[in-house]
């Protein structure tokens, strides 16, 4: 067997930004910061406008499939608002979780999945309300061992690295991972995109010509 699995990352991190990151939609972090986003490969589980908002602390599993004993393990140290973050390197052969971990996770509020991999039982999964997931492949074969286990390590995602801990962002359009770091310089930037879309939307409305809107030359 080999194990590597570290303490779960317990560094508080203060709940009145996390509160204003919550209300950012992933095109604006991508838009400000394009080594937050996750491959676009890695889809929402549900059609767009009826997948849940994702929002939640980082806890990683790397396997290497068909072995999926780091989901089990990380599995083990998930809180509620959590989400699983596997790295599967892609593989669509086996699936790294289905329903029935799928249903622990929402049955102990867990924020969500997300697998650069294969997951399965995916009506099961996409009927727990509130759990949102995200995979790279849908595949009905199942993993065939446990012995191998890398829980909250640093992982890559989609092209992007997430350390465990950091605050996962998914939508409709797509996922991002924030670092400590991005969460307190990008959330100003954010938050004044915000208000110039809003700007741009009202102007809109007014019939005010785009070029002058725009700034066209």
């Amino acid at each position: 067997m080999s194990e590597t699995t570290q303490a779960p990352t317990t560094d508080r991190i203060d709940a009145e930004p996390l509160r204003r990151w919550s209300r950012i939609p992933v095109p604006v972090i991508v838009d400000l910061a394009a080594e937050c986003q996750i491959d676009i490969a890695l889809r929402p589980l549900k059609p767009a406008g009826q997948q849940p908002a994702l929002f939640g602390r980082a806890v990683t599993a790397r396997c290497a499939p068909p072995d999926f004993g780091a989901v089990l393990r990380a599995i083990g140290t998930m809180q509620r608002g959590d989400v699983l973050v596997i790295d599967a390197g892609g593989e669509a052969a086996w699936a790294m979780i289905g329903d029935i971990l799928g249903g622990h996770l929402h049955r102990i509020g867990a924020a969500g999945i997300v697998c650069d991999g294969a997951v399965r039982d995916t009506g099961a999964l996409a009927a727990m309300e509130g759990l949102s997931v995200y995979a790279r492949h849908i595949n009905p074969r199942g993993p065939t061992g446990a012995a191998t286990t890398e829980v909250n390590v640093p992982v890559t995602i989609g092209g992007c690295r997430v350390s465990p801990g950091d605050i996962i962002i998914g939508d409709d359009d797509g996922l991002a991972a924030l670092t400590p770091g991005h969460l307190l310089d990008l959330i100003g930037p954010a938050e004044a995109k915000l208000i110039l879309e809003a700007e741009w939307t009202r102007r809109l409305a007014a019939d005010e010509p785009i070029a002058r809107i725009f700034n066209l030359s």
